[in-house]
């Protein structure tokens, strides 16, 4: 068994071992949340590639305070990004984090867009 540094790390696995269970193929739209940023990224798990990926650090987002109308709009640019790559449906990623806030806010804005998760 893996030894892991803390429990958000041992959470972020026992998320990702269900996700491999369950995934049968599909992508992973998958959330890394900071202190002062927001990260989402589509990954294509079978190839190793990275298929859409958006951050509050780009330039749509410059000078916007990271709040849930900003993780709303990250959600829905990751859905377009993905819906124009070709992906129609993912595994949502929570990683470590709780399905709530910010984190939900991005899986709703994708879900605007059409993103089926």
């Amino acid at each position: 068994m893996p030894k892991f540094n803390t429990v958000f790390d041992k959470r972020a696995a026992r998320v990702r071992a269900k996700i491999k269970k369950v995934s049968k193929g599909l992508m992973r739209l998958s959330v890394h949340r900071s202190n002062k940023h927001l990260y989402a990224q589509v990954i294509d798990d079978t190839h190793g590639k990275t298929m859409a990926f958006v951050s509050s650090l780009g330039e749509d987002f410059k000078g916007e305070k990271c709040n849930l109308n900003l993780a709303a709009s990250i959600g829905k640019k990751i859905g377009k990004l993905s819906i124009e790559q070709g992906v129609n449906q993912v595994v949502f990623d929570k990683g470590g984090y709780c399905y709530h806030g910010k984190v939900k806010a991005i899986a709703d804005g994708a879900r605007e867009v059409g993103l089926k998760i």
